[in-house]
């Protein structure tokens, strides 16, 4: 089935998405990679300058591009999920993310919180940056630039029907990667 959600998408919305299912969103995105992970797992959730779990999770490190005040996108394409694999469950769980974008998938302790806390690991084709850096319409924040770079900092992006994006690990304990594997 093919789905257009809003973002934030709520457990009902992700309850009804089954593995193989191709997904559009639009709302606000955030990158995140390994670094960006870990600092925000050391802060304190009231603490930080956004709220994650009115957002999808972006696997990313983008290459950006500024002009006068304003950001524009370059390329965004996905990075290796599994990298996030040794924080994903505690974050998924501190922050209530329920959709996550990257590639590559997760393992199993992401999936048991993405079981438990109704959550979704969609796939975004890699080597296509540009095809998504075209559906961000505003960069409304960027956090932690000075301290991490460009590219594991926490971008804020603005999506309009961002995707294709298949969904690869529900909230049902399906997995197409589990599935390939056999």
């Amino acid at each position: 089935m093919e789905y257009h959600l809003d973002i934030p998408a709520g457990k009902d919305e992700i309850k009804k998405l089954k593995v193989g299912d191709i997904l559009y969103i639009t709302g606000k995105i955030f990158t995140a990679r390994d670094e960006a992970h870990h600092m925000m797992l050391e802060k304190d959730k009231d603490s930080l300058p956004f709220n994650p779990a009115e957002m999808a999770l972006f696997h990313c490190g983008p290459l950006m591009k500024k002009t006068g005040d304003k950001w524009q996108v370059v390329s965004a394409g996905p990075t290796t999920s599994s990298r996030m694999e040794i924080f994903e469950d505690e974050f998924i769980e501190k922050y209530g993310i329920n959709i996550i974008i990257g590639k590559g998938g997760m393992g199993n302790r992401t999936e048991k919180a993405l079981q438990k806390h109704i959550a979704v690991y969609t796939a975004y084709t890699g080597g296509a940056g540009a095809l998504a850096a075209d559906k961000v319409k505003d960069v409304p924040g960027v956090y932690w630039l000075d301290e991490l770079g460009m590219p594991e900092a926490a971008w804020i992006f603005e999506v309009k029907e961002f995707g294709p994006l298949i969904v690869a690990i529900d909230s049902h304990g399906k997995s197409i990667y589990r599935e390939l594997k056999k």
